[in-house]
């Protein structure tokens, strides 16, 4: 994507995308799971949140049941409900994140996370779901490892990831630099 007009086309198409039955139904997609991504560069994180705000109104008033899932205010929830919050950000300024993520490997799980979800949010009687807030839960949260975990959570309920890097169709690159693992079972909402 080369620049931020490009961006705000693939934007505009979101709504028609997510009305569509392949999307809703997971009509054509050979017995694969419903996992979607919207793909952006890093540094239209800020567009990309103020223009989902309009998005989530448009749905809203049609009437679709869905919830904008926010990846990092859940991980702090999840830590804070285990009383580790604190500690953790205490343990980060002595530590640093990349031990810090060591540290936190067993409460941060990607199986814990999506439980917790699970637990909290009717996902089956949502007509989708919207998971954002990934580029600040990274790296304690990955995204090929969360949309593995919510696998067996989400049953048949769509899923949109927004993604703060590229996603080729097979491989997740955070910001569009940081080398990741591959994530074939998702498909690209907007091309």
């Amino acid at each position: 994507m080369k620049n931020k007009r490009e961006l705000l086309e693939r934007i505009n198409g979101i709504v028609e995308q997510i009305e569509s039955p392949k999307f809703l139904e997971n009509k054509g997609l050979g017995n694969e799971i419903g996992f979607w991504i919207f793909d952006y560069p890093a540094e239209y994180e800020l567009t990309v949140r103020e223009e989902l705000t309009h998005i989530e109104k448009k749905l809203d008033k049609k009437g679709y049941q869905f919830k904008n899932i926010n990846l990092f205010a859940e991980i702090v929830s999840l830590l804070e409900q285990r009383k580790l919050f604190d500690k953790a950000c205490e343990r980060e300024k002595k530590v640093g994140l990349d031990a810090l993520k060591k540290n936190l490997a067993g409460p941060l799980q990607q199986s814990k996370i999506a439980n917790f979800i699970a637990e909290k949010y009717p996902l089956a009687e949502l007509d989708f779901v919207i998971f954002t807030g990934l580029g600040n839960a990274w790296p304690l949260l990955r995204g090929h490892e969360i949309l593995a975990a919510l696998q067996d959570v989400m049953g048949h309920t769509p899923l949109v990831l927004f993604y703060p890097g590229s996603y080729s169709g097979l491989n997740l690159q955070p910001f569009g630099e940081v080398e990741s693992q591959n994530y074939y079972r998702a498909f690209k909402l907007v091309p």
